[in-house]
């Protein structure tokens, strides 16, 4: 039998004697475990009772709604932050907590240093077999974890007396307990005293992730903090109010209580924004990647072109984008300006010497657009907006059309999906500033709707 998953994975752990911090996260109203995983782990194995909670975005939307959940966030002596949204809401007040403690990753390296200890542990939970198959995979990947009992979340939770007597019964050192938000917590609160276990844990779905049940994401995504896109592709009927609309939910609040100067819809179309490029980004990955390699063998120089662009409140940043043109392309920009095919301010040619091959075709198509993800992701760009402008155009810009600049320039925007180059520089600056007195979530959602029929008509891209 082979133990290389998750031994080989948490083979570096060091048992850490030092206290385990805690933050208060104002935006939450929680105190949250502000320590790494080797910390945590030594802190939740060292000698002593305590009961530990993971709290996400979710769990966070439960705790406003319902008291009894809220009455046992409050008594539990560990709160573990679980995923991006907690992440968020902490910086939110300019605070960074010291590590995402993650369950799908944190329990697995737990229960790798408790093997080592000669602790045992009992699985509480699941639907009829789940907790079996959990048991039975992490006793095939951790060396020497010695797991006494198992019960299933329906039946064998049915009679919580009896339920007590089989764990406390088993002599187990640690009890994971998977019921869901918020039965689980309430559980423990309830009856925890009654378990002679030193370490009592609630822990969600993660027995469906060891029993598979649910798929686990991949290493870089947990790593890149988008595990929660990876399971809403797998789950998408059933998470899509989680995973999205309660995000946004909780966000909003969060973002209302640590800073009342931001408006919810700022929050809501931020995370709009990370939602959708994030998305894209993994959708999009075989396009990305193929035009990368075109571009490489149709001419000389690098894949990706790097300008510095104005951002909101006039903010330069470096946009990317797939490089369409010759290398000397800015070189020789002056001297083709009298050859623009727009009115305006802005340059455009649709017979510019200076763009390749491959570049008409993406072009075409705006994929040499794509890379300005990367843009949204660092928040210097949003997913709608009005085009970012070069410096050397700014410098130029009737008074009016400084008003542009008051929002965040996008990837796709009304001019975008109204014409293109072939709107002129005028009627564009109009279209911006109606979208910057007038800009919505919903608007938002509709634009970028309209910017698959843009992009496949390919009207005004040249």
């Amino acid at each position: 039998m082979t133990h290389s998953n998750f031994t080989t994975e948490f083979a570096d752990f060091t048992p850490i004697a030092s206290p385990l911090s805690t933050r208060h996260i104002p935006a939450l109203g929680l105190d949250l475990v502000d320590a790494t995983v080797d910390h945590t782990i030594a802190a939740l194995l060292a000698p002593g009772r305590r009961r530990a909670f993971f709290m996400n975005a979710h769990c966070c939307n439960v705790r406003r709604k319902d008291a009894g959940y809220a009455a046992a966030v409050a008594q539990a002596d560990m709160l573990l932050p679980d995923g991006i949204g907690i992440e968020l809401a902490a910086r939110m007040t300019g605070m960074r907590l010291a590590e995402n403690l993650n369950g799908t990753d944190l329990v697995p390296a737990l229960l790798t240093q408790a093997a080592r200890q000669g602790k045992s542990v009992y699985l509480f939970g699941g639907t009829p077999g789940t907790a079996e198959a959990a048991a039975s995979r992490l006793a095939s990947r951790i060396a020497g974890l010695s797991i006494v009992g198992t019960r299933d979340g329906f039946a064998g939770a049915s009679d919580a007396e009896a339920a007590i007597a089989d764990i406390n019964a088993s002599g187990a050192d640690i009890v994971l307990v998977a019921l869901g938000v918020p039965l689980q917590e309430i559980w423990l609160h309830q009856n925890a005293k009654h378990l002679d276990a030193p370490l009592t844990l609630a822990v969600g779905a993660l027995f469906d992730f060891l029993a598979g049940s649910v798929v686990r994401a991949p290493k870089i995504i947990r790593r890149a903090r988008m595990e929660w896109i990876w399971r809403l592709a797998q789950e998408p009927k059933r998470l899509a109010s989680r995973y999205l609309a309660g995000n946004v939910a909780f966000l909003s609040h969060a973002a209302a209580k640590a800073l009342g100067q931001i408006s919810a819809a700022d929050i809501q179309r931020r995370f709009l924004d990370i939602t959708v490029s994030a998305s894209a980004l993994i959708l999009l990955s075989p396009v990305l990647a193929l035009t990368a390699l075109a571009i490489k063998v149709d001419s000389r120089g690098p894949i990706m072109f790097k300008q510095t662009r104005v951002g909101r409140n006039g903010k330069p940043f470096t946009i990317f984008k797939f490089r369409s043109m010759t290398t000397d392309a800015e070189a020789r920009r002056a001297e083709i300006l009298g050859t623009s095919d727009r009115d305006g301010v802005c340059f455009k040619s649709r017979q510019d010497p200076r763009i390749t091959r491959v570049g008409r075709f993406i072009r075409r198509f705006s994929i040499d657009e794509l890379p300005q993800i990367l843009n949204v992701l660092r928040g210097e760009m949003a997913i709608v907006g009005p085009r970012p402008a070069l410096p050397s155009e700014v410098s130029v810009y009737p008074k009016r059309a400084i008003g542009r600049l008051s929002v965040k320039p996008g990837i796709t925007g009304v001019w975008q999906v109204s014409g293109r180059a072939n709107i002129d520089f005028d009627h564009m600056v109009e279209m911006d500033l109606s979208y910057a007195d007038r800009q919505s979530l919903l608007m938002d959602i509709v634009l970028i709707a309209q910017t698959f029929r843009a992009v496949f008509s390919g009207r005004g891209a040249y």
